[in-house]
């Protein structure tokens, strides 16, 4: 392949310009794509999510690549986004025996090997539910619901669970109606519940799991419960309801969305009917977006879930946490970027430890490693604008927003493990509003007098 491509489609890639990769090795007749351009092609498939096309391709070269362990591992990332976790911890093993010891490697060979004994407990529990179902038909009557279970004290009345969650008690006829458009017949458990307080925001709030979440390593939380009816943001078919949640956030069609979760709609809770029917018994579940919709299992029906549910002071880490992170800043290693950075400096002396002490500073008055809107969150900004731009002068606020992740927000050790790009993009346009950031011809920089600024809190931290 020509160097000059070479190097631009390294930048491509640098600057997460995954189609402009496609379309230009697209341009390449088919018969003069060599390995190396298949293989190029198919990462950038896989960095635009389309893991199937991604898989075309790597199968064009499979015979070339049995024994590159870059191919197995590509193979294996494209295999895990599809789900197929088996398949894809036995493209990361292969990749590991090729070339041991890469780090990312071994990881995602973890991730597949954890994900795949999950989805293979999901399965066997899936069909022996299915089969209690099958016998079950038909014999006899059922208990009543909650009959071990007093809920004089379930509910926390406040102003705003009746404004967002609770409606007047249901009538058969809303039931059947809400049932109808949903398209599954609501647990008689739950139905019961509603008839007592139709949607609102318990007393517990948290319900343990087994594995960790995007919410914590051993539960889950709720914000509410939606209740039977439309008018209410927060009820089944309400504006925010379960059809809202799937048609418009991507949620699995595979039952109704019970509970909203804290995260603002990044996971909820739901009634599973996959293996008992659209007019079956189902489990609950909790889908996680952030982690591409990943099914943990919570409980085998409505009432035990309800049962189930435990106060969040439970779960109160936040001493824990905060040493957690105070460690971390103050040992966790760099970087590969912002270590690079820290090297180029001269103007400041012991420029990491006066990082450090910075990120020390935040921990103590937040309890947490993260940045927002305040004055010590902006100076870690600056701080990180000043290092990158000092090094790449050239830097669009297209590149500067796509490389700043790199640094501490998905550091490694010394990271937050996420950011919002809302809070960066504030900082930056108010700094540019207060002139403090200029452009020129498409490159951002501090002017000299606040670059001053910055150097000076640097050395004074």
């Amino acid at each position: 392949m020509d160097q000059t491509l070479i190097e631009q489609l390294n930048q491509w890639h640098e600057e997460d310009e995954h189609q402009r990769i496609v379309d230009s090795l697209l341009a390449i007749p088919e018969e003069e794509r060599e390995y190396e351009v298949v293989s190029r092609m198919a990462r950038a498939y896989n960095n635009l999510g389309l893991y199937e096309e991604a898989l075309n391709q790597f199968e064009k070269i499979s015979e070339a690549g049995q024994h590159d362990p870059l191919w197995h591992y590509r193979v294996g990332f494209a295999l895990y986004h599809l789900k197929r976790y088996e398949d894809a911890a036995q493209a990361f093993s292969t990749s590991d025996k090729l070339e041991a010891g890469d780090q990312h490697t071994e990881l995602w060979l973890k991730w597949s090997l954890q994900k795949a004994e999950k989805q293979q407990r999901q399965e066997r529990r899936m069909a022996t539910r299915r089969e209690a179902a099958m016998e079950s038909r038909g014999s006899g009557a059922e208990e009543v619901p909650f009959s071990n279970m007093s809920l004089v004290d379930f509910w926390d009345d406040s102003e705003y669970a009746r404004n967002s969650y609770l409606s007047e008690p249901p009538t058969d006829e809303l039931i059947t109606s809400i049932e109808e458009e949903l398209g599954y017949k609501l647990p008689s458990s739950y139905i019961l519940l509603m008839k007592q307080q139709n949607g609102g925001i318990p007393r517990n709030t948290c319900f343990l799991t087994e594995e960790p979440t995007s919410w914590a390593e051993d539960h889950i939380a709720i914000t509410g419960i939606l209740g039977i009816g439309r008018e209410k943001r927060y009820s089944l078919c309400g504006d925010l309801g379960s059809r809202f949640m799937i048609e418009e956030w991507g949620y699995p069609d595979i039952g109704v969305v019970i509970c909203d979760c804290p995260s603002a709609g990044h996971d909820v809770v739901m009634l599973d009917y996959r293996a008992c029917g659209r007019d079956g018994e189902p489990e609950v579940i909790h889908i996680d977006q952030e982690d591409d919709y990943e099914i943990t299992f919570l409980a085998e029906n409505f009432e035990a879930f309800i049962s189930g549910l435990v106060s969040e002071e439970e779960f109160d880490t936040s001493e824990e946490d905060k040493e957690a992170d105070l460690y971390k800043v103050a040992q966790g290693e760099f970087s590969p970027l912002l270590g690079e950075l820290c090297g180029q400096v001269t103007e400041v002396e012991n420029i990491e430890q006066k990082i450090r002490s910075i990120c020390t500073q935040i921990v103590e008055e937040k309890g947490h490693f993260s940045f927002h809107a305040d004055e010590l969150s902006y100076l870690m900004y600056d701080v990180q604008f000043w290092l990158y731009t000092k090094s790449y002068p050239d830097s669009s606020r297209e590149r500067y927003l796509a490389i700043y992740e790199k640094m501490i927000a998905f550091g490694g050790e010394f990271g937050q493990c996420g950011y919002a790009p809302g809070w960066i993009t504030e900082w930056l346009d108010r700094r540019m509003h207060e002139v403090r950031i200029v452009e020129e011809d498409g490159r951002l920089r501090f002017t000299d007098q606040f670059a001053v600024e910055v150097v000076k809190q640097l050395r004074e931290a």
